[in-house]
């Protein structure tokens, strides 16, 4: 049945609500990540820096967690039911993020719990990406999976930058009484996610219609249907998946996003290290570079989608992998010269160790380190207390810089590749359930990346620790090479279409 042109025209309005519920989702992540450690430290003095660890990770593992549920959800019953309930926690979490400070005691534990909720509600990106998947034809998934990474990526950009506008409110803002609430640089941004929030929940109920399409584009009815649309349904689902196919894929995925959680974990804690920059001074330069190559993502994702129709998406994830690959081999230290020793000078064990383990960790330049009180300026420097600074030759800037642009334009490809070949593998049956690993996969890696590099990082050195990362790159690539002609289309590869 050929698509008529209201179908066509309401398909991609509600694909539009589903790019909008992506770009939503990643700025209720990021939107309050640089003002956690500062308001966890104002509303419960007893949380320290390994709890701020359990906050951040606590977004991801209840997206891991909520992922193949909400994908189940979705499954069987219109997908308006879970988008609706998803983003509903998400908004109450935001309103109870807001409200942490109210409590006397254990303040800490209610942030956690809010944190831990959006994530939860997070988990809506595997109805978003399988309802993409189901309505969009094998020509267009591409370009729309490349637009809905885009999204995704420019929340994550735009989350700091709402945070920093709102920092003009100050500390103290304003206080209603009457609703026990204290808008200020630490609660407004909550807020201001809960209230986009709501806007998204009425543009699903206004907008948002259940629409699917063969890989060939015809319109067909959708298991997830609510009585709307005129579609037929499809008979061109008989087939088995390719399990194997998904859980290399699986796979695959785990290691980008592994291999892209290690990048932002190491890069404040190596540039300290190895160009004795201050806590500011890393913070800041680290910021502009991350947005940089947030701007290089989001350029990429939109080149790819006109790339992969000439070469195809299996060419193109083999190459971001290579790309990854020289990206982290450049950062292994090759030269002769050795970084800077913090606190050199001193010959005594008078002053106490000034860079803690937990400092380590993605946010530790937020944690303020206790100086002697004879002591005004701030330690910098590769610390003494890593004994692989007294042996192991520095990472030059150059190279720092380079690896950076690579990863950079490497991570988005492989992203926005292997989502799009998850989806074409799965092809024509509901893809729910499976969008719900490949998320909650992700998340995991986001959970153990920054876990992984620590441990190796402070005791064994950067050395180590990007060879291993290059072992593990190595590795996926042996695996794609593997499963190399697998990765098909489901149409394709039972003959209803030709490659």
């Amino acid at each position: 049945v050929v698509e008529t042109q209201e179908h066509y025209k309401s398909r991609w309005r509600s694909i539009w609500i589903m790019y909008l519920t992506m770009f939503l989702s990643s700025v209720g992540f990021s939107i309050v990540i640089m003002s956690v450690w500062p308001y966890l430290q104002k509303i419960d003095p007893t949380a320290d820096a390994s709890f701020l660890g359990w906050i951040i990770a606590s977004y991801s593992i209840g997206q891991m967690v909520a992922s193949p549920l909400f994908g189940l959800w979705s499954n069987y019953r219109p997908r308006r039911e879970p988008l609706v309930i998803s983003t509903a926690i998400s908004v109450a979490a935001n309103c109870l993020y807001a409200y942490v400070h109210v409590p006397h005691s254990h303040n800490k534990y209610y942030m956690l719990t809010a944190r831990a909720l959006v994530g939860f509600g997070a988990g809506n990106v595997a109805v978003v990406r399988s309802y993409i998947a189901g309505a969009t034809s094998l020509t267009e998934r591409t370009s729309a999976m490349a637009n809905t990474s885009a999204c995704q990526a420019v929340g994550f950009i735009l989350g700091p930058v709402f945070q920093t506008c709102f920092t003009l409110i100050g500390e103290e803002g304003v206080t209603w009484k009457f609703l026990c609430l204290q808008l200020n640089m630490y609660t407004t941004p909550v807020l201001f996610g809960a209230l986009l929030g709501v806007i998204n929940i009425i543009l699903i109920f206004a907008i948002f219609r259940e629409h699917r399409v063969d890989d060939m584009g015809r319109q067909c009815k959708s298991i997830n249907s609510d009585g709307e649309g005129n579609d037929v349904l499809d008979q061109n689902t008989e087939g088995s998946i390719d399990h194997v196919a998904v859980v290399a894929l699986n796979v695959l995925f785990f290691v980008i996003l592994f291999v892209f959680a290690v990048f932002e974990t190491i890069a404040t804690p190596l540039t300290m290290d190895m160009y004795s920059w201050t806590r500011k001074e890393a913070v800041f330069y680290n910021g502009i570079i991350l947005s940089v190559i947030g701007i290089e993502s989001v350029i990429v994702f939109m080149v790819v989608k006109m790339l992969s129709k000439k070469t195809g998406e299996r060419a193109i994830l083999h190459a971001g992998l290579l790309i990854v690959l020289v990206g982290f081999f450049i950062l292994l230290p090759w030269g002769k010269k050795l970084p800077n020793i913090q606190w050199q000078e001193i010959k005594n064990n008078s002053i106490p160790r000034t860079v803690p383990t937990e400092m380590l960790t993605p946010f530790w330049s937020l944690q303020e380190m206790q100086l002697p009180s004879n002591h005004t300026a701030e330690p910098v420097g590769c610390p003494v207390t890593q004994s692989w600074c007294l042996n192991t030759p520095m990472i030059y800037l150059a190279q720092y810089i380079s690896s950076d642009v690579l990863i950079g334009l490497g991570y988005p490809v492989c992203n926005v590749m292997s989502y799009t070949l998850y989806s074409k593998v799965l092809g024509p049956k509901p893809q729910g359930v499976y969008m719900g690993w490949l998320t909650a996969s992700g998340s995991g890696a986001r959970i153990l990346g920054p876990v992984f590099v620590s441990q190796i990082y402070t005791h064994l050195g950067p050395r180590w620790a990007f060879s291993l990362i290059c072992g593990v790159v190595v590795a996926s690539l042996l695996l794609l090479e593997i499963v190399y002609k697998r990765l098909i289309a489901f149409s394709v590869r039972y003959g209803r279409i030709e490659e």
